[in-house]
């Protein structure tokens, strides 16, 4: 796929993306984890709306993790201190479990200037894996072509998601990199990072 030039006098990516990424996660963080309600209270500047936004499941890998860690911590409660003491522990072991899985659901999140994947804090949300919209290149529905590099999957799959493959820069400026989410609007994903789907 064709990439972007740029003009001689235009800003190198990277400079510009470290600034974006600023901008970005100012913008991000001045709403909660729970975009709906709209920015924070104590925001004396009213941000821009944020472009898209949606909660992401966790990935299969930390969901297994976290299945597996509750079934081998009753079956040694249950091999040390015998079954009905493992019993009584179920629903602390099965609410615990939850609790990991709704705390490592993630916002992915597309401001005027980055794309990130957002967790709560206890005091605000913080940001993670940016990506400055100057250095994304494209985006496809499904699987990403044979000659991208290999993407990495941001979250897991929920029903009525599709998968989209972002490719970019990584924040040199040079380096290929791309990441596979799973979203409920892949038109609307390709819009709010200024490319076209293919």
């Amino acid at each position: 796929m064709a990439r972007r030039t740029r003009r001689p006098n235009d800003e190198p990516p990277a400079v510009r993306a470290a600034r974006d990424r600023e901008r970005h996660i100012s913008q991000v963080t001045s709403y909660g984890f729970f975009a709906r309600r709209g920015p924070k209270r104590s925001v004396t500047v009213v941000p821009a709306p944020l472009r898209y936004w949606q909660y992401v499941a966790v990935s299969p890998g930390i969901a297994l993790a976290t299945v597996a860690a509750v079934v081998v911590w009753l079956l040694a409660l249950g091999l040390i201190s015998g079954w009905p003491a493992a019993q009584d522990e179920v629903p602390l072991a099965v609410g615990l479990g939850a609790a990991v899985l709704v705390l490592a659901t993630s916002r992915f999140t597309i401001s005027d200037f980055a794309v990130s994947n957002d967790i709560a804090g206890l005091r605000q949300t913080s940001s993670f894996g940016v990506v400055p919209l100057v250095l994304v290149e494209d985006v496809v529905v499904g699987r990403a072509p044979a000659d991208w590099p290999r993407a990495k999957r941001r979250g897991g799959w929920w029903p009525g998601r599709t998968r989209v493959v972002v490719r970019h820069l990584a924040a040199d400026g040079v380096a290929d990199r791309a990441f596979a989410i799973w979203v409920r609007d892949p038109e609307a994903v390709a819009d709010a990072l200024d490319r076209p789907l293919a």
